[in-house]
């Protein structure tokens, strides 16, 4: 008689037969060959593999191990996808402008995918050359993570916002509180010259550059090497108006610096820690809001504890309600 075919499936949905020839193997630590014809799923997946002394006999991998193998390939796949989205969006999007223009719908594909960072700077530097007014600028704490773009990236932008500043245009921009003695930040207000300001928060949105209200650049993928290009006036609007009102907010920080106040011996970060903490934020996600490290966080945490005169951590949220600190106006 001869045996039903074995079905096909994925890896995620391994059959009946599989799972317990695949148990087996695991507890007796080999299987025969001949064993394995009832699941040849076992060797597609490479879950057992011939014995290296003994060719009749199939090992079992370790799960540990094939379950990593399965997912470095879905992520594989996974970054595959998504630069074959980029592509397609970047093919694409030149021809959406010119359909849309024939159709009287442009404005709803006025968003481009840009790849890549030089073609990102060769995007905003042309936005900047056709700009004259106003550029508003949000630039985070990005920790280490475009350590090996910076420099470049910088120096490019150093140029260029130069550029736009002699010609008589203005730059605004905010940063996070924890920039604000940055040598870096320091170095570049150091060299620019011209209508430029600058001012800090707590926390800040992701990069934005708007340029004369009309364009927008906002990151698409957390290492910025893809980003929106935004000419839809809605968004553009939208985007503005969210950086007027945290620009109102902001201390200022140049070219006239305004010193944040200590009140009762709490500063104005440990007032932003004792408000993330209050939420019930842990020391990662408050120093990745605050645009610090977690020892840095960790630190502050530990000197607003001595202050309140705190034992624990449920009590130095307690401590912080009773108190009265984020009632203050700093």
């Amino acid at each position: 008689m001869t045996p039903a075919p074995h079905p096909e499936h994925g890896a995620e949905d391994l059959c009946a037969a599989g799972m317990q020839l695949y148990e087996r193997a695991l507890r007796e630590g080999h299987v025969s060959g001949a064993d394995a014809e009832t699941a040849p799923c076992l060797v597609d997946f490479g879950l057992l593999h011939p014995a290296v002394t003994d060719l009749t006999r199939l090992e079992p991998l370790a799960p540990a191990v094939a379950l990593h193998r399965m997912l470095r390939g879905t992520e594989e796949r996974i970054a595959d996808e998504r630069r074959r989205e980029a592509r397609l969006a970047e093919a694409f999007e030149p021809l959406m402008r010119i359909d849309g223009r024939r159709s009287g719908t442009e404005g709803l594909s006025m968003v481009g995918v840009l790849s890549g960072y030089d073609r990102i700077g060769r995007a905003i530097g042309q936005a900047m050359a056709e700009s004259s007014s106003e550029v508003l600028t949000i630039q985070p704490h990005t920790g280490h993570r475009l350590a090996h773009v910076l420099p470049a990236i910088h120096t490019e932008a150093l140029a260029r916002d130069q550029d736009f500043l002699d010609r008589g245009g203005r730059i605004r921009t905010l940063y996070q509180h924890t920039l604000r003695n940055a040598p870096s930040v320091i170095a570049r207000y150091e060299q620019l010259s011209g209508d430029v300001e600058a001012r800090t928060l707590d926390e800040v949105t992701d990069r934005l550059i708007v340029t004369d209200r009309r364009v927008a650049f906002i990151p698409a993928s957390k290492d910025r090497s893809v980003a929106l290009e935004i000419r839809h006036p809605a968004i553009v609007g939208f985007l503005a108006t969210a950086f007027d009102r945290l620009w109102h907010l902001a201390t200022p920080m140049y070219p006239q610096a305004v010193q944040r106040p200590t009140l009762n011996g709490i500063t104005p970060r440990q007032r932003a820690i004792a408000t993330l903490l209050i939420e019930g934020h842990t020391d990662a996600a408050i120093a990745e809001r605050l645009g610090m490290n977690i020892r840095t966080a960790r630190v502050h945490v530990a000197k607003l504890a001595a202050t309140l005169g705190s034992e624990s951590r449920a009590q130095l949220g307690y401590l912080i309600g009773r108190s009265g600190l984020l009632d203050q106006e700093g």
